[in-house]
């Protein structure tokens, strides 16, 4: 069963931002909480649902695949998809669990803790690479060297951004949580306050003595060349998934993940319409009238294939195993082939005589047009 989007499982308009998202979650949440529905299925799985929402469309990493490819772009490894490797399976805590996550920011960690997931680790940001093919490749697949520049650990410092011989400090602003805490006596009793460390930037850990190669980035940019493989049966508007070829994560999170867009050149010839492709071929009035032994143009070649007697302009004929492999068995579509016929132009004295003969014979009356009508226009004015 197909997934509803996940902006309309949250009831949020796709320009929402995160101060919306969170109050939809919350609402929702609070409705179909398991704690607050024992043993109502249909409320289970639609918090399930809610909850998978909330995940993808409140991590901005997330929520820029979605946007992008849509499910594919977190649904899980594997041609054509993206994915986060992370599921939501699993049981369910109770509502502290759903103020945690909305409201950590404002209690200073009190049901869950804003402090933790700062200090987390982080996966790291995904790349996209637009990567143009030719017909024939999208069809029978290719191997393709690509260059991608992204962020790469410092090797000097080994990412910690601190100068060979010496490490990052705990932030004497902090005191390592990444936050700073303010407290308020309100008529509710005392209120947290949190807000980012200024100093660290949420790290909780400074460096006093920065690397030189990286200047205390502990990042630094580079070229990457990577062998992708494009299988047979690709199509334009594919999206082919790399996992852990995007940029290094944070503080040990996993890497992001290269996701490669393919979009296909036209061909002079083929159209295609999913596994299956279409020729329009050209045969003279003779060939359509006798029959005749035609070289058909395929993916593969040319085939002969015999037209038969009578054969009027418009017929479609089917060359079976002639298309595009299908993308996960291999098996291959079929070549529609669609007969056109094509009428001359322009014929000598001699050529109209035995069309008009053929005419006769067939007891067809023909009325030519001698001449044209500006042709008669230009006469007039002699």
């Amino acid at each position: 069963m197909s997934k509803r989007d996940y902006y309309e499982t949250l009831g949020v308009s796709k320009e929402a931002d995160d101060k919306d998202i969170k109050k939809a979650y919350r609402k929702l949440a609070m409705k179909y909480h398991p704690d607050k529905n024992a043993g109502d299925k249909e409320s289970e799985e639609k918090f399930k649902e809610i909850n998978e929402a909330y995940q993808v469309l409140s991590d901005p990493q997330k929520r820029r695949a979605y946007d992008q490819f849509g499910h594919a772009g977190v649904d899980g490894g594997g041609f054509g998809q993206g994915g986060y490797g992370q599921g939501f399976g699993g049981g369910f805590g109770g509502f502290e669990d759903i103020f945690g996550d909305v409201f950590g920011d404002m209690f200073g960690g009190g049901f869950g803790g804003s402090a933790r997931r700062r200090n987390a680790p982080q996966k790291g940001n995904d790349i996209r690479y637009d990567a143009r093919i030719k017909f024939e490749e999208a069809a029978f697949g290719v191997d393709r060297e690509i260059k991608i520049d992204r962020q790469e650990e410092c090797e000097v410092c080994g990412g910690s951004g601190a100068k060979p011989g010496t490490s990052r400090k705990t932030c004497p602003t902090c005191g390592g949580s990444g936050e700073i805490k303010t407290y308020k006596d309100t008529m509710f009793g005392r209120m947290v306050s949190a807000t980012t460390c200024h100093n660290c930037r949420g790290e909780g850990t400074i460096v006093e003595q920065p690397c030189e190669n990286c200047q205390g980035r502990g990042r630094v940019r580079k070229t990457k060349k990577i062998e992708i493989k494009i299988p047979a049966g690709v199509d334009d508007g594919s999206v082919i998934k790399l996992s852990g070829e995007g940029e290094p994560g944070l503080r040990g999170g996993p890497r992001g993940d290269l996701y490669v867009a393919i979009s296909v050149e036209p061909h002079e010839l083929f159209k295609r319409d999913g596994y299956d492709i279409y020729y329009d071929i050209p045969i003279t009035f003779v060939q359509a009238a006798l029959g005749d032994e035609i070289e058909v143009p395929t993916l593969d070649g040319k085939v002969k294939y015999k037209v038969a007697e009578g054969t009027q302009s418009g017929t479609v004929f089917r060359l079976k195993g002639k298309g595009v492999p299908h993308l996960r068995t291999g098996a291959r579509g079929d070549q529609y082939v669609k007969v056109v016929v094509e009428v001359p132009r322009s014929l000598s004295e001699k050529q109209k005589e035995i069309l008009r003969d053929f005419a006769k014979e067939t007891g067809e009356e023909v009325h030519e047009q001698k001449k044209g009508f500006f042709e008669k226009v230009k006469d007039k004015l002699k």
